[in-house]
């Protein structure tokens, strides 16, 4: 692998963290220790698509199967679950006369929800390319969907056949992606998508999705208001503290998480690894300062409650980007990092397509995880009525 900011570790072979040391780059002074790392599978591309929601959250399974002793050889199709969720969103933009979103993104639970009603594939089964060696890119199907849906969709339409718009859906997605194959064989046995599911042991129930807004009550469930959320899914809220005791107590106890966060921040800095919340503002920083911001360990911003909540409803967090968090280290102030596993390949950064995401950042910037029901503290499930 590329060489990048300093680890001091000592850890068996899993994820990125592959080596016992890696040497710092470009007189970058950081040194992380590792508190945690999870195991992980390889670090795919998606490309020109905004399916990193599929890419995340089909990461976020393969680390599960690998938490449950189910091997680490699992690679799913996110193109299988991006294929089915197209029609399901092009539906519901028709019944809302066009008045909600549609793209290529989505969230969290389209994968679940994607998952109870069709299944998995392996990639090996699909991998929504017709030529195998071509990059993912949609901008073709999406504007040809858009444009389909814009005449669907439109008021003036006094009827509609509503099965013709949803059959033409599925025949555009087929041409673009190819067509999903009803059954096929994988590792010596054949399966439909529902059954590879079902053997997967992957149960839809024991997963959950958490967030923390103040605009809704503590330890309800609400639909969080972001425009990909367009099956309205509900999610738990809960208190900052206690957000941030969640996401800990998982990786401590060896659950990874799917995240879903604000990639626009000056302090997101992919390229060399790193997503800061700086404790002075970006706009007050010297030139000189915003060099060293990258360079050397950066005194974080003390992230509160209020400040979360402005973001939001200020569109300063937007739910932009799904990622997968594997893990934790600690620079040498013990400032604590998430290891966030991307989905934009491994050439991108010098860190084979991951980076570090201090603790602040990933408090101030997270709109929500989807994490195992198991993986919360007790105590806090217990105040959410869930049965773990």
């Amino acid at each position: 692998m590329k060489k990048s900011l300093f680890l001091s570790l000592a850890i068996s072979a899993s994820s990125f963290l592959s080596a016992q040391t890696l040497t710092n780059t470009k007189g970058s002074e950081y040194q992380f220790t590792v508190v945690k790392n999870l195991d992980a599978s390889a670090v795919q591309n998606q490309n020109q698509t905004g399916t990193c929601w599929s890419f995340s959250a089909l990461s976020f399974f393969e680390s599960e199967l690998m938490r449950m002793g189910k091997g680490k050889d699992f690679n799913f199709s996110e193109m299988f679950v991006a294929h089915k969720a197209y029609p399901l969103k092009a539906d519901n933009y028709v019944r809302m006369h066009g008045r909600t979103n549609f793209g290529e993104g989505a969230g969290f639970p389209d994968v679940i929800h994607v998952l109870r009603k069709y299944g998995m594939m392996p990639e090996e089964a699909y991998t929504g390319k017709k030529n195998p060696k071509d990059q993912h890119n949609h901008s073709m199907l999406e504007a040809t969907l858009k444009a389909i849906l814009a005449v669907a969709a439109d008021d003036k339409n006094t009827k509609i056949d509503f099965d013709a718009v949803h059959n033409t859906v599925e025949n555009t997605c087929d041409a673009y992606l190819g067509k999903i194959p009803e059954k096929f064989s994988y590792k010596g046995k054949d399966y439909t998508p529902k059954t590879y599911a079902e053997a997967t042991g992957i149960n839809a129930d024991d997963y959950i999705f958490i967030t923390s807004f103040t605009h809704h009550d503590f330890y309800t469930k609400f639909a969080l208001e972001v425009p990909d959320n367009w099956n309205w899914e509900t999610m738990y809220n809960l208190p900052l503290n206690e957000f941030q005791e969640v996401m800990k107590n998982a990786i401590n106890m060896g659950y990874t998480f799917a995240w879903a966060a604000d990639v626009s921040e000056k302090g997101f800095r992919f390229k060399e690894g790193l997503a800061i919340v700086p404790q002075i503002p970006f706009a007050e920083m010297t030139d000189e300062q915003k060099t060293d911001m990258v360079k050397k360990p950066q005194a974080q911003l003390a992230i509160t409650q209020e400040m979360r909540q402005l973001a939001f409803d200020n569109y300063e967090t937007q739910d932009d980007h799904g990622m997968h968090i594997v893990g934790m280290v600690k620079d040498q102030n013990n400032t604590p990092y998430y290891i966030v596993k991307n989905s934009w390949g491994k050439d991108r950064n010098e860190c084979d397509g991951y980076f570090y995401a201090s603790e602040s950042y990933v408090l101030y910037k997270t709109t929500s995880i989807m994490l195992h029901k198991k993986a919360l503290p007790a105590a806090i499930a217990k105040k959410l009525g869930i049965v773990q």
